[in-house]
């Protein structure tokens, strides 16, 4: 089974490199499937009805999120919603909108989308996020799963490549978000799993993490907050991987990342 995976989307030219090179790496990849992390999609921070319309016409198997999945007070609902596929960090306590996993039929086989947050770093103190994949892995729907996939949505790489090791052998693969910045650091673990620290963003190139690089050179400079806005005009870049899972097996049998910069016509 191939599968397609696309890191944050930031903004309007996150939203808008997604529409404009989905077709063409389908066509040049053949995946059986399409997962995108969408928690910065509505104007950087969280998701919004009319974002979510947007990205629904991208037809994907599943969105996951992250740490700002809940910033935009509009679009909470959705992570409740039972008819869009969508995940949220797991490690968060009961009660908070949204699920953390979610078992989605693909073709014969049934699939495990799982979405975990780390701790390092992070001003919101989600649970353990290696105990509560442990905790997730002996759930019966979850252990039927052919293939289970993990969106670590993280801070340093040391705590990724940590859950990587945590987690291999016992899920078909792991990819980093939430940093913006891809790294080159693709392989398939010593007992199966796939592995990438960050796959990057989908956004503004000539920017900071997504963001107009002008207001976090001024923080820089003067140690004052500055209003982070994404850039809405410019150059484009797509951060995303793609792998392919022996469903027999449920081991990653290859991995590659993919990184295109594109022209905003």
């Amino acid at each position: 089974m191939k599968f397609l995976i696309f890191g944050d989307v930031v903004g309007t030219l996150g939203r808008k490199a997604i529409t404009k090179v989905l077709p063409a790496l389908r066509e040049e990849y053949a995946p059986d499937a399409v997962i995108v992390n969408i928690e910065n999609m509505a104007h950087g921070k969280g998701i919004s009805p009319d974002t979510m319309k947007e990205a629904l016409k991208w037809n994907v198997f599943a969105f996951t999120t992250g740490d700002h999945a809940w910033d935009n007070a509009l679009g909470v609902d959705i992570l409740n919603s039972s008819s869009v596929p969508i995940v949220r960090p797991a490690n968060y306590p009961a009660g908070v909108p949204g699920k953390g996993y979610k078992v989605l039929q693909l073709g014969a086989y049934e699939v495990a989308i799982i979405n975990l947050q780390g701790q390092v770093f992070f001003k919101n103190q989600p649970n353990n996020p290696f105990l509560a994949l442990d905790e997730i892995l002996k759930e019966p729907e979850v252990q039927r799963a052919s293939i289970k996939l993990l969106d670590f949505h993280a801070e340093t790489t040391s705590e990724k490549r940590g859950m990587g090791w945590h987690a291999d052998g016992r899920i078909s693969a792991l990819w980093g978000t939430h940093t913006h910045v891809p790294t080159a650091d693709t392989q398939i673990l010593p007992k199966g799993t796939g592995y990438i620290t960050d796959v990057g963003m989908n956004g503004a190139y000539e920017s900071i993490i997504g963001m107009d690089k002008r207001a976090p050179i001024k923080q820089f400079l003067t140690q004052l907050r500055a209003k982070m806005e994404p850039p809405e005009y410019g150059p484009m870049e797509v951060g995303a991987l793609f792998i392919e899972v022996d469903p027999t097996t449920g081991n990653t049998t290859s991995i590659a990342q993919i990184r295109r910069i594109l022209q905003n016509d």
